[in-house]
């Protein structure tokens, strides 16, 4: 049974649709991926599916969710660092990755945040392959 994560931010447009995309191409075979926003956008932001593209991971095809969309239940919820509370989200591990929000900033640090954030799902990756307190 794979480890249902989902995570989970403010717009649903950056941060946590890059963590979705990270998370589906490097662990499918050990996680069950969703993503979520507490205030959704209308779309995935063009530059977090531009820096993706460019490390050969596409998220062109992902989309703003709510947190009505994901399932009631989870095995690990991670906030990506803006504030976001999720007390009607079931989940048995819950951790917040503390990240800026890099909308309005340069190409550069939206590269640095995605990088941060692939460090960050690789991490979990093991972790839940290790069964390490998930």
């Amino acid at each position: 049974m794979k480890t249902k994560v989902a995570f989970v931010c403010t717009g649903n447009s950056c941060r946590s649709q890059m963590a979705e995309g990270f998370a589906r191409y490097y662990g499918s075979d050990s996680l069950e991926v969703y993503s979520a926003g507490t205030h959704t956008t209308t779309e995935v932001n063009p530059t977090a599916v531009a820096v993706m593209k460019e490390i050969g991971i596409d998220i062109s095809n992902q989309y703003p969710k709510a947190l009505d969309d994901i399932p009631l239940e989870l095995d690990i919820l991670i906030t990506m660092g803006c504030g976001v509370v999720c007390p009607f989200v079931m989940n048995k591990h819950e951790e917040d990755w503390g990240l800026p929000d890099p909308v309005g900033m340069s190409i550069d640090k939206f590269k640095e945040i995605r990088d941060l954030i692939k460090e960050k799902v690789f991490l979990l990756i093991e972790n839940v392959k290790s069964n390490a307190n998930y």
